[in-house]
């Protein structure tokens, strides 16, 4: 009685299921990654401006007005070069514009680099009442 070796291994059908499935979850995938990758970028300029408007509210408690010098400000923040009258790292600047008043105001604006994948996403603002809006989106801050 002989025996017949059967071929083992993937037949190529098998291999184009396969390929077709993984090119199907990748479709998927690949947008939900980058939507998420924009998020955590755009978070990051968020914080620095809540950031940079406590740091103003301090400064105003000393010296009766606010200031949109970052360095009289005596702030920094990892990520961020900040210097003079601008912060920003490869996805945003963030500037601060300041009234005397009376009463003083300040407006953070954090702007995407043009050149950037955070072009898209919309100018950010927050006021020293609180009021935070986002430019150029359907909503959200």
């Amino acid at each position: 009685m002989k025996h017949h070796d059967r071929a083992t291994g993937f037949t190529l059908i098998e291999l184009l299921i396969t390929l077709a499935i993984i090119a199907i979850l990748a479709a998927v995938a690949l947008p939900n990654f980058q939507e998420s990758i924009t998020k955590s970028r755009r978070s990051d300029a968020q914080q620095l401006m809540v950031n940079i408007a406590s740091r103003q509210e301090a400064f105003l408690l000393d010296a009766s007005s606010y200031t949109n010098n970052f360095t009289t400000l005596n702030f920094s923040n990892t990520g961020w070069t900040c210097a003079g009258t601008s912060c920003s790292n490869s996805y945003y600047a963030v500037t601060v514009s300041v009234s005397s008043g009376p009463p003083p105001t300040f407006t953070i604006t954090a702007t995407p680099d043009a050149s950037s994948s955070q072009s898209g996403d919309g100018t950010m603002t927050l006021t020293n009442t609180g009021v935070k809006t986002r430019t150029g989106v359907a909503s959200g801050w």
